[in-house]
């Protein structure tokens, strides 16, 4: 079966049929609450408290860990507890470099499906982001465009894949924008402008190009900031 992706905190495919609908919302909040910067990574995440916040027994929390452990957000030590996943620089370089191969596949198959609304939609995104007020709703409006990007192909793992990737990787993203923002760096929003551009003309090409070079911008970015990962 394919697969939209969607700009939701993660793609709906990411959680596997089948778990109690108690699991599934705890797993939802929890994981909210992640990308959302609650925790950091390296924070205990406590049954009890939160089975106590969704007013559930310990089996739908466990069941909740389980479902964000395989998705790589959270690291669970057998009965020891669990951990909101902390990336090593080597690790999230590595995770970087395959969104720099992944994603522009992802928004070449997307671009001969975009619409002219959709593009539309896109550059009003972009403006937005370069007026965004914090970082906050930067990364909001920042996930919002290119999981729009990404909509259009149906896929059968690909946007699973980019979805997951994009969760993973969150708290550096954070990270990074602070630091973007605060120095006046504005390649970012040239970035978007041309992604825009290059999906208006329907060149594929460029639009994977451009995207390429901005993911691979933000990890050697990361590489120069070792202070980011320090817990």
């Amino acid at each position: 079966m394919s697969a939209r992706i969607s700009d939701r905190t993660a793609p709906p495919e990411i959680v596997p049929a089948g778990h109690g609908g108690a699991a599934a919302r705890i797993a939802t909040g929890l994981r909210d609450a992640i990308l959302g910067g609650e925790y950091a990574p390296g924070d205990r995440v406590r049954q009890e408290e939160l089975a106590d916040r969704h007013g559930a027994s310990r089996l739908p929390v466990r069941e909740a860990l389980r479902m964000l452990a395989a998705e790589g957000l959270i690291t669970v030590v057998a009965n020891t507890g669990a951990w909101v996943t902390a990336l090593e620089p080597a690790e999230c370089d590595e995770l970087y470099r395959i969104r720099e191969r992944l994603e522009p596949l992802l928004l070449a198959m997307n671009v001969p499906l975009l619409s002219a609304a959709d593009v539309e939609e896109l550059e009003t995104l972009a403006e937005a982001m370069e007026e965004a007020g914090d970082t906050e709703e930067f990364l909001a409006l920042d996930r919002r465009f290119h999981f729009a990007s990404y909509r259009a192909a149906p896929t059968i793992t690909l946007g699973e894949t980019v979805g997951q990737l994009w969760n993973r990787t969150q708290h550096y993203r954070r990270a990074f924008t602070r630091v973007f923002r605060s120095e006046g760096d504005r390649s970012a929003h040239y970035d978007h402008r041309l992604i825009v551009a290059a999906i208006r003309r329907g060149d594929a090409e460029e639009a994977e190009r451009v995207l390429a070079d901005h993911i691979r911008r933000t990890r050697l970015a990361l590489a120069q900031h070792p202070e980011i990962f320090a817990r």
